[in-house]
């Protein structure tokens, strides 16, 4: 299984429109070639969410098919990962069908939205996605996701290296920015548990990349995008999200100098 690209681009989440900014991608082309950009700029990965012809948040294997051959023509080289993510709108069995019949070797899924089916649902699930070959990489929004982690997979799974975390900083909609504070939860609980996940960050809010810049001097990795937020380091707008994507390394590469 793939392990976590060094910075996946999020490029439109499943709630923004081009209300909020005109380059935000929402057909499969736009989110392809949005894709080819961020890839140029130096991203490595795709985080993808799809839309449906309304432009609203859709969960579809058939589309996420699509998606993803659509991006592997235009840029083979790019990481690509499909969000199960429920937005009040999917229960846990079609997020977990989705994991499993869209083609994709890489998807993210809510421990807290998984685990509503039941742990022992979830475990199956999880051991499923394990032998086909295909990397969850769990959405931890607070502590007590990463308990109700280690509670449904059990001690021996959350130890294992191999495992693949995302802390989430903030929320979206300005109801809560993330602040470089945020990560410290997430950092106390790998280190009383003992636990060296492959781990990343997304944060939201005008802080973004200063979260993201403190997580990569942990050890962790980055997700980045419109999805999060959509201005730069220096809060202006970005033009568009392979912009982000040159912003964010210019100020880890000047933290590296």
């Amino acid at each position: 299984m793939r392990q976590l690209p060094r910075i996946m681009v999020a490029p439109n989440g499943a709630r923004r429109t081009k209300a909020d900014h005109p380059a935000l991608p929402i057909t499969v082309d736009e989110i392809a070639a949005c894709a080819k950009e961020c890839y140029a700029a130096g991203a490595d990965g795709l985080h993808a969410h799809i839309r449906d012809s309304a432009g609203g948040h859709l969960l579809d294997a058939d589309k996420y098919r699509h998606l993803i051959s659509r991006v592997r023509e235009v840029v083979p080289e790019m990481a690509i990962q499909i969000t199960t993510e429920a937005v009040g709108i999917y229960d846990p069995d079609a997020q977990m069908r989705i994991a499993l019949t869209s083609g994709a070797d890489m998807v993210s899924a809510s421990i807290k939205e998984i685990s509503g089916a039941g742990a022992s649902k979830a475990r199956a699930f999880y051991q499923q996605a394990q032998t086909n070959g295909i990397a969850v990489q769990h959405i931890l929004y607070s502590l007590e996701d990463c308990n109700l982690l280690e509670d449904t997979i059990g001690r021996e799974s959350v130890t294992d290296p191999r495992l693949e975390v995302i802390f989430v900083l903030g929320s979206y909609g300005g109801a809560k920015d993330a602040t470089l504070g945020d990560l410290d939860i997430f950092t106390s609980w790998m280190n009383k548990r003992e636990v060296s996940p492959d781990w990343a960050v997304c944060a939201f809010g005008p802080a973004e990349v200063a979260c993201l810049a403190k997580a990569v001097a942990c050890g962790g990795k980055c997700r980045v995008g419109f999805e999060n937020s959509l201005v730069l380091s220096d809060g202006t707008v970005a033009s568009n999200n392979a912009q982000k994507i040159s912003d964010l390394l210019a100020v880890l590469n000047q933290a590296d100098s």
